[in-house]
């Protein structure tokens, strides 16, 4: 199995889970919905990953990816005709929900399989394409979504994100045969989560990977509600959200030189830095230009941040569940997204869309002050 064959699978499934967040919010957004029930939409996101992430991930580590990716794609294809034959904010959440499906099967299993298919030679280098194709991914995602809101409305958009899941399915019912099977033999124990979380490593890792992952998420889902506030267009919004991924894949595209140069801690550091830096501007700023510009700054910290994370994660687990590893990283990622959106939204309901980000900036610092190198290490 070829790396690249694993790449093209996570551009595809990654653009559509993208375009579905944009989708969603402006469609929410069009039927009224108030500030602290977009933070609930950005929960629901969250629901199936939070809940089933170990679970998937010590599937994959049994069975190999291919069936979890293909119930990934089916599961979030499915959730967006909800939508589409029975419009109405219900049927947002269903399909949000099913959305995170792919997130915890699809995207869990192609970072395992990055990780499984690369040595200790060549694993940063793999592990920051793949973060090329995330990047590449959440370009085009929110443009997709933008124009296509724009140009056939809300419902037909879902209905296009539901045949853009038709790709992956397809692709993995014919070539998914290549891929690698399961690592774990059946009745094997490897001590479990309690035995990841004492390596000090691990909940290092797991504390800076849900801040930068929440700032993304929050990121995601209320640019587009501040956006609309102040009267840009969809197809605007997408660009603003794609000039956020065009800086992520700079930096990825850069990212085994850096690691070359700096230790992960001093990157995480800078990460959060340029983080903290972009959500403290983004609220007073109305120009669209200048919005693209702080957009790109964020891009740059988080779009760098979040390869690290899972390179990190992958090479502290143990031998043969990396799947599962990554299932506890995602675990307490969506556990963040899940508390997080509805928390911002209440902040954002009592005292505005300012306050909001400015507390999560102040997150974002927080986290550079946990990432950055000890001294006496």
């Amino acid at each position: 199995m070829h790396i690249y064959f694993v790449f093209a699978l996570s551009v595809l499934s990654g653009t559509s889970v993208f375009a579905t967040r944009v989708v969603m919010s402006l469609y929410a957004l069009s039927l009224g919905a108030e500030p602290f029930t977009i933070g609930l939409l950005a929960a629901t996101f969250s629901l199936f990953p939070m809940l089933l992430a170990v679970t998937a991930g010590k599937l994959i580590d049994r069975f190999g990816p291919r069936w979890p990716m293909t119930l990934g794609a089916v599961g979030s294809g499915l959730g967006m005709l909800v939508p589409y034959f029975f419009p109405g904010l219900p049927a947002i959440f269903i399909a949000s929900a099913m959305s995170g499906l792919a997130i915890v099967f699809f995207n869990l299993a192609t970072q395992n399989l990055v990780g499984v298919l690369s040595g200790p030679d060549n694993r940063a280098k793999n592990f920051s394409n793949y973060s090329l194709t995330v990047a590449a991914s959440n370009f085009l995602g929110p443009l997709i979504g933008g124009f296509s809101v724009d140009h056939v409305g809300h419902v037909t958009a879902c209905l296009h994100l539901a045949l853009l899941t038709v790709v992956p399915v397809a692709i993995l019912a014919f070539l998914g045969g290549a891929l690698p099977g399961g690592t774990v033999p059946s009745g094997t124990s490897g001590g479990g989560i309690r035995a990841m979380l004492s390596n000090p490593v691990v909940r290092r890792t797991l504390i800076t990977g849900s801040l930068i992952n929440a700032g993304i998420n929050m990121y995601q889902f209320y640019l587009p509600v501040y956006a609309h506030s102040i009267g840009l267009s969809a197809s605007t919004i997408g660009m603003i959200l794609a000039m956020n991924s065009s800086a992520a894949f700079v930096v990825r595209f850069v990212l085994p030189r850096l690691l070359g140069k700096y230790s992960e801690e001093q990157l995480l550091t800078y990460a959060f830095v340029l983080g903290a830096t972009g959500l403290t501007l983004l609220p007073v700023i109305t120009h669209p230009l200048l919005l693209g510009l702080v957009s790109f700054i964020f891009g740059i910290g988080m779009g760098c941040g979040q390869p690290i994370v899972t390179m990190l994660m992958f090479s502290s687990s143990r031998d043969g569940r990396s799947g599962e590893a990554l299932g506890l990283k995602v675990t307490t990622n969506q556990l963040t997204k899940l508390v997080g959106p509805v928390v911002f939204g209440a902040i954002a309901s009592a005292f505005g869309l300012s306050p909001m980000f400015w507390v999560n900036a102040a997150m974002m610092a927080a986290g550079g002050m946990i990432s950055r190198p000890k001294k006496d290490t």
